[in-house]
């Protein structure tokens, strides 16, 4: 039984519906050890036969069996297999990878075996000192002369110890001197016991095989063996084939990356800019929230909540506790707490302790002939930070804690400090138990110290007693106003809340409103985050603009690379590790840019955080781990998703076609 058996093989070629045969019903048997030179003229169909036999062309009628078995040409993966193992090719046009070097050229073929990669080097450059090339293994094939690159395509073809060397032109670009150079190589290859099939219009070349079959418009008419066939080894000791790994495919890819790295480094630098720009927002946004977090958990306690009684929508205007000078007594009791739901509120799940509290509006005073509107001013509790108190101590009964900026740097611009001890007359208007009545009350209190809430505004402090003291002399309702409840944790905090707020009375109505400062930042981060994203969202639009970069680069790659692609599938590679050529170079692309773009946020980052913190005493912009991983994956599935259409083109190029493109 022949090594190679070939019955009835026809193929026609059409142009419309119009039909052009090219083989009409081929026959051919071929033994190990055989040199075959099949010999004709142009267009005689020696190429199409050769691709038959080589496994790249599928379209066809007839049957090939290797070793005994049938090939399925309708089975792509049964002839990548077949291929991968069996055939070697050796073309006229030399067909090697421009980007790879001469030894990565020749272990293109290596990868697809179980060799470890010191194995392989060593495998390849032995071959490489078989044909007379140990000198030029660190060049790239524009610096080799023509018999060397053919050289290096005989070395390419032995490298995964195939059983069939399949020579199409071999001689039809060289000179004499390196025609008889490879001819002997063709004729030593043969005498290890491979098959040898040699596609040539030269008789001179024709006679150096074992054998010469003649085709002649698409027919053999003669079929003549000059010698006999060299003797096949008892022991067959061949290099097993396997798929080849992910791990070749990226390598492949790094090194045309690194081949035409400045066209892509543009490619790369405005991905770059785009991701870049989404960490920056990102880390200013995260800066902001933590900047406004800083400031307001420095000046209010995130574990004291405030209560108020629930307004209705009728009743919002009135502020805490401030009713109107013409409103009735009912006003005053809606907007006050009373002892007993003080007490209420002190049973609720989560509270530690609760501090009643008062809220006084249009306060003014004097201090030594010198008027001062305090505005608001409202009773200590524990929602401020004894921090604030920047002289001075927390105020006791008639004493009083002054603001800075406005009453105790009024009173002396240096020495401000100097405010402390002095009396203070307070004055403000509230009304009677009956609601109606207006009373003005006049307190001389004591300064016990100032306090400085900073970014927050102006802040007057009195105490609780002596509110409470005045209102019950002037005959006004002594009900708090608020009250202040601390929690253990500000875990707590939120439970709290929504506890107090599900308080109703008998007539089913919600009793109370619970103000944390919780509330406060959940309300402003909210703002922040959507303008954070807003931002990232416009420069992401950049992000689509470089995806279609990647994809204009990808495609030009692929027309580029149209002859590699059809090298790398003759040499057994199937679509799919074609696919992931492409998609493994995109990726590269995009882990590149994510690197370039993670340095100039960090760099960019540092000098912006330089120039504000002189301005807001901060780092404004906070770029955390989960910006960076984000950035990463959204690197990673922009490259992908940009490479799938060029990969797919590139995949489904037909083989043949893709080894004539120029």
């Amino acid at each position: 039984m022949a090594y190679l058996e070939l019955r009835d093989i026809q193929k026609s070629y059409y142009l419309g519906k119009e039909e052009f045969p090219v083989l009409k019903g081929i026959n051919l048997d071929f033994e190990l050890g055989e040199f075959v030179s099949i010999l004709g003229e142009s267009g005689g169909g020696k190429s199409t036969l050769m691709n038959i036999i080589g496994g790249l062309d599928r379209e066809f009628e007839g049957s090939v069996t290797n070793d005994g078995q049938l090939l399925d040409h309708k089975q792509e993966k049964q002839l990548d297999e077949y291929r991968r193992g069996t055939i070697g090719y050796i073309y006229q046009s030399y067909n090697l990878i421009s980007h790879l070097t001469v030894l990565e050229n020749v272990m293109v073929s290596l990868e697809m075996t179980p060799l470890s990669q010191s194995e392989k080097v060593k495998h390849a450059t032995s071959l490489l000192e078989r044909v007379g090339l140990a000198e030029q293994i660190k060049k790239h094939p524009n610096q080799l002369s023509g018999g060397q690159k053919q050289r290096v395509a005989i070395a390419r073809a032995l490298a995964s110890d195939p059983q069939v060397i399949i020579a199409d032109e071999p001689t039809g670009a060289l000179d004499s001197e390196n025609t008889a150079d490879v001819l002997r190589i063709l004729d030593e290859i043969a005498a290890e016991g491979r098959l040898v099939i040699a596609v040539t219009h030269s008789q001179e070349v024709a006679d150096h095989g074992t054998r010469i079959v003649h085709l002649a418009d698409g027919q053999i008419d003669d079929d003549q063996r000059l010698r006999e066939a060299y003797d096949v080894p008892e022991n067959d000791n061949r290099m097993t084939d396997r798929p080849l790994p992910a791990s070749a495919s990226y390598r492949n890819a790094y090194k045309h990356l690194t081949f035409s790295f400045w066209r892509n480094s543009l490619i790369m630098l405005g991905t770059a800019i785009g991701l870049f720009a989404v960490m920056l927002f990102s880390g200013l946004g995260n800066g902001v929230k933590a900047y406004i977090d800083n400031q307001v958990n420095s000046l209010a306690n995130p574990t004291a909540i405030t209560v108020t009684r629930h307004q209705d929508d009728e009743d919002e205007n009135s502020g805490i506790g401030q009713a109107s000078a013409g409103g009735g007594a009912a006003d005053i009791e809606k907007q006050m707490i009373s002892d007993d739901q003080m007490k209420q509120i002190k049973h609720v799940k989560g509270a530690k302790n609760v501090q009643p509290g008062y809220q006084l509006s249009g306060v003014k005073s004097k201090l030594q002939d010198q008027d001062y509107n305090l505005g608001t001013v409202q009773t200590w509790s524990a929602t401020y930070q004894k921090k604030l108190v920047k002289a001075g101590h927390v105020p006791g009964k008639n004493e009083i804690l002054v603001d800075k900026k406005t009453v105790a740097k009024k009173f002396n611009t240096k020495d401000w400090q100097s405010v402390i001890g002095k009396t203070m007359t307070v004055s403000w208007t509230t009304v009677k138990e009956d609601g109606r009545t207006p009373v003005n009350i006049t307190k001389d209190l004591k300064v016990s110290g100032v306090i400085d809430a900073d970014k927050a505004g102006t802040a007057n402090v009195v105490n609780y007693r002596t509110v409470r003291s005045a209102y019950k002399e002037a005959g006004a309702p002594t009900n708090a106003m608020f009250a202040t409840v601390r929690v253990a944790n500000p875990d707590d905090v939120k439970p709290f809340q929504k506890a107090i707020n599900k308080l109703k009375d008998d007539d089913n109505k919600r009793l109370y409103s619970a103000i944390t400062v919780g509330s406060i930042l959940d309300t402003i981060n909210t703002i922040v985050t959507l303008a954070t994203n807003v931002l990232a969202a416009i420069a992401a639009i950049s992000l689509i603009v470089s995806a279609l970069m990647i994809i204009v680069t990808m495609f030009m790659s692929v027309s580029e690379r149209t002859k590699e692609i059809g090298i790398l599938r003759a040499l057994g590679e199937s679509k799919k590790d074609i696919r992931r050529l492409f998609t493994s170079e995109s990726l590269l692309i995009g882990m590149a840019s994510f690197v370039l773009s993670v340095v100039l946020a960090y760099g960019i980052g540092a000098i912006m955080n330089a120039a504000l913190y002189k301005i807001a005493k901060f780092d404004m912009i906070q770029i955390s781990f989960g910006n960076v991983v984000t950035t990463l994956i959204l690197a990673l599935i922009i490259s992908f998703l940009a490479a799938l259409l060029p990969a797919r083109r590139a995949a489904k190029l037909n083989p043949i076609d893709a080894l004539s493109a120029d």
